[in-house]
């Protein structure tokens, strides 16, 4: 049985006379890479930064492992910000921080108990083994390349083991070996932590990689989803205009 663990239902977002989303409703089940294709300014980063609680919808529910987040206090944010990682496509690391300081900031902020026994050390050498980057521990992001910092961003994402991971264009600015690399790695870590993930994208190379459904959001809603060969055999204009 399938089991949503992120669940949107009739969201409206304007910005003032600009619409940006339309009566929009998704479900991300467990487990799975679910890309949200659309034109650049469609509102797939409003959708993501809504499910996150960074910005508020004007109507509609979201609900993250069954909860409804328009009920949420600060603390309540906090623990759900926990098991929901956001990785920015700025990357967002602390430029005075060294690689060690940046991961070392969320296990600090949020306490967990994977970090009460005093393996912090250990579990921030883990996490960047895991994204293949351990030699720079103690470098400082301005040393690191575009794709290293992507990568220690998401290492600072998966440091708290989270279980849905929400990627704001993750392959954005980078050259196609380095957007492959970090395809792979998203793919890694679904297999890795049994994943469940949002991936905004306009990149096919990394859609096609990565996802078991593809959602379309066109004219502010979820015009059209299924996997990324069924919507590429398509008849519907709208779909056709982005693979042509």
């Amino acid at each position: 049985m399938s089991v949503a663990v992120i669940e949107v239902r009739n969201l409206f977002k304007s910005f003032g006379s600009n619409r940006v989303l339309i009566d929009f409703s998704m479900d991300l089940i467990k487990g799975e890479n679910l890309a949200v294709l659309g034109k650049s300014g469609s509102g797939k980063s409003v959708l993501i930064k809504c499910i996150i609680g960074l910005i508020e919808p004007d109507e509609g529910t979201i609900r993250l492992f069954g909860e409804d987040i328009s009920h949420f206090n600060q603390r309540a944010w906090d623990e759900m910000r926990s098991r929901v990682g956001f990785l920015f496509q700025s990357n967002a690391l602390y430029d005075s921080m060294t690689v060690r300081e940046n991961l070392e900031f969320p296990l600090r902020r949020h306490k967990r108990k994977n970090n009460q026994d005093g393996n912090t050390e250990q579990l921030i050498r883990e996490t960047l083994n895991n994204v293949g980057l351990e030699h720079t521990i103690d470098m400082m992001p301005a040393e690191l390349s575009g794709g290293m910092r992507k990568r220690i961003a998401l290492a600072r994402t998966l440091i708290l083991q989270p279980e849905i991971i929400l990627y704001d264009e993750p392959t954005t600015g980078l050259d196609p070996i380095t957007a492959r690399e970090i395809s792979e790695l998203i793919l890694a870590v679904q297999k890795k932590y049994n994943a469940s993930s949002i991936v905004i994208s306009h990149d096919m190379n990394c859609i096609n990689l990565v996802s078991n459904r593809v959602i379309m959001l066109i004219d502010g809603s979820c015009y059209e989803q299924g996997t990324l060969h069924n919507l590429q055999h398509s008849t519907d204009p709208k779909v056709q205009a982005f693979f042509e």
